[in-house]
């Protein structure tokens, strides 16, 4: 995968000049703010001069008067502050992560197969966090520190234009050290990311497969896992923490040495007469609020680089290709009639290993095509391809007589219907998950959907009936529940193409013969693709492929494989002796 890096560029025309009213705003807000805080400083003179050394107190009502209102107007714009731009880089971040979300979401089927869950959900919930810090205080901290030092600046040369002189020196070493330190800490805060994705990717698979890792004792070799991983992290962290802690210190030790310098030069132009004592103080305070924001840059820095490590990498997953080109996929399918056909379709999950070599077949509206070969022969990536979360990489499959590479998901698959071996069930309710396809489906139709695939014969038995909560991933109910639950979405679904992946598996052979008059019935009208171990479920099958590596073998109906007695004949009579 290509690394994109963020500019600076980048960001200001895509996130903050599209909000340049609010940060404008909050720019003019800063700029009062930091005028405020000039107001102490420059009335110190005054304050030590006239009323403390000169005995004068006409003043010193109208000083104090001036102090406190100008710390009162600091406090009521840092208030301001903090609730537009804070409120507005919350709700930035909220938008960002739909944003993400939407984008994963659109990725194929194989993304997903080489990519942790818990590092996408870290990609979608952390990530994008570190745009506070650009939309955000953060930002708006930086900036009124710039226009505080540079104000800040101003009154030290009228000051003092030799002593101001000696004080830049210092800073401009701080500064170069800066821009070098950032460069330097930015990888580290992007390597960050993907290790933190990387542990909680692993600690989602490790609380997600609990009972295997209790059912073969396994917890330690998990334990130590995660302790590697963490480990990892707070390596990491260190290296980030000591660059940043150098940086601060070092920053600390050079405005030390210019405070040093001051205090010296101040005290020789003072017994001089060349600046009052009520200067040099003056001189000092500007001075701790010039040089304030310069100790701070390393925090700030440190947060808006690990912003711009957070958006790196989600202006990766923004730019990746997504399942549907909008310039290839222009046909939008009508009501599907149900024809489809194979012509010398081949796929390959990695390049020059080819899982299906030029298979070609038709499977008739309303037919059923059954898939039958060894583990691994081709037979999930045949409904792989017909459910269109593949793409074949040579030949053509249509549908209707049109390129399904041509056609709009979201109108193909709206009329499509999936039960896999392993089905996925959200946690929720038993109705909840009937309901996935279509939620405002009637209470009639739902009811015909739960007898029709036998699910109110264990519902009934529960307290809560159809409201029963089932845990994650259905973990409260057996294998045989979930599969009943999984086809009976898939019969309210209503669908004109039905591919049905193991469907049976995890059924009892009570249940198994209940589903199967259930699936029949579903069948009905609709162009069925079956997979199935057990070739007993099969038998009325309108046509029977045998894919063995990669090619058909045999096709026909069961009667006809049978009396050929080939590759089909063998696998049936080796179960049946079973």
């Amino acid at each position: 995968m290509s690394k994109s890096k963020v500019t600076i560029g980048h960001v200001f025309k895509t996130i903050i000049w599209p909000r340049r009213g609010l940060v404008a705003i909050g720019l003019l807000l800063v700029m009062i703010s930091s005028g405020a805080g000039l107001v102490s400083p420059y009335l110190t003179k005054d304050l030590i001069d006239d009323v403390i050394i000169g005995k004068s107190m006409t003043d010193l009502p109208m000083l104090i008067g001036l102090i406190f209102g100008a710390v009162t107007i600091q406090a009521i714009t840092s208030f301001l502050l903090t609730r537009i731009l804070s409120v507005e880089a919350q709700h930035l971040i909220a938008k960002l992560r739909v944003q993400v979300q939407k984008q994963i979401l659109r990725m194929p089927v194989r993304y997903f197969d080489n990519e942790k869950t818990g590092a996408l959900v870290s990609r979608i919930m952390t990530d994008v966090e570190g745009v506070r810090n650009l939309v955000g205080t953060g930002l708006a901290q930086m900036t009124g520190g710039i226009i505080t030092s540079i104000l800040s600046l101003g009154f030290l040369i009228s000051i003092s234009p030799m002593m101001t002189l000696y004080t830049l020196v210092p800073i401009a070493i701080f500064g170069f050290i800066s821009l070098k330190a950032f460069g330097y800490i930015r990888p580290i805060f992007r390597d960050r990311s993907v290790i933190n994705a990387e542990v909680t990717g692993r600690l989602t698979e490790t609380l997600n497969g609990v009972r295997v890792i209790k059912g073969f004792n396994a917890e330690n070799q998990e334990i130590e896992s995660f302790e590697r991983g963490v480990e990892k992290l707070f390596q990491n962290i260190k290296k980030s923490l000591t660059s940043t802690a150098l940086l601060t210190s070092s920053g600390a030790f050079l405005i030390g040495l210019a405070t040093a310098g001051i205090l010296g030069i101040g005290g020789y132009l003072s017994n001089n007469d060349g600046i009052s004592t009520g200067e040099i103080i003056s001189f000092i305070f500007f001075l701790a609020i010039m040089v304030a924001p310069i100790l701070q840059m390393g925090n700030i820095g440190s947060q808006l680089t690990e912003s711009f490590a957070g958006l790196d990498r989600t202006e990766e997953i923004m730019n990746m290709p997504v399942e549907e080109d909008p310039e290839v996929r222009t046909v939008e399918m009508p009501e599907i009639i149900g024809d489809i056909k194979f012509d010398n379709v081949s796929y390959a999950y990695n390049e020059g290993k080819d899982v299906l070599k030029k298979i070609s077949f038709n499977a008739p509206k309303g037919s059923v095509t059954a898939l039958v070969g060894t583990s691994g022969s081709g037979k999930s990536t045949i409904a792989g391809l017909v459910a269109s979360f593949l793409n074949a990489d040579s030949g053509k499959i249509t549908i209707d007589g049109v390129d399904l590479n041509s056609v709009k998901l979201g109108s193909y698959r709206s009329q499509m219907g999936v039960v896999l071996q392993d089905d996925f069930l959200f946690e929720g309710t038993i109705k909840e998950n009937i309901l996935f396809p279509r939620p405002n489906a009637s209470e009639e139709q739902l009811q015909e959907a739960v007898k029709a695939a036998h699910v109110n014969e264990f519902t009934d038995r529960f307290e809560e009936g159809l409201e029963t909560m089932i845990g994650e991933r259905g973990v409260k109910l057996s294998g045989g529940q979930r599969q009943r639950i999984a086809i009976a979405r898939a019969i309210l679904a209503d669908p004109r193409i039905l591919i049905l992946d193991e469907a049976t598996s995890n059924l009892d052979t009570e249940s198994e013969t209940l589903i199967q008059e259930s699936l029949k019935r579903l069948m009905v009208g609709r162009t069925t693709f079956v997979i199935a171990h057990r070739l007993s479920t099969i038998k009325q099958a309108d046509q029977i492929l045998v894919i063995e590596q990669g090619q058909i073998e045999e096709k026909g109906t069961h009667d006809e494989l049978i009396e050929k007695q080939g590759r089909y004949y063998e696998l049936f009579t080796y179960q049946a002796r079973i």
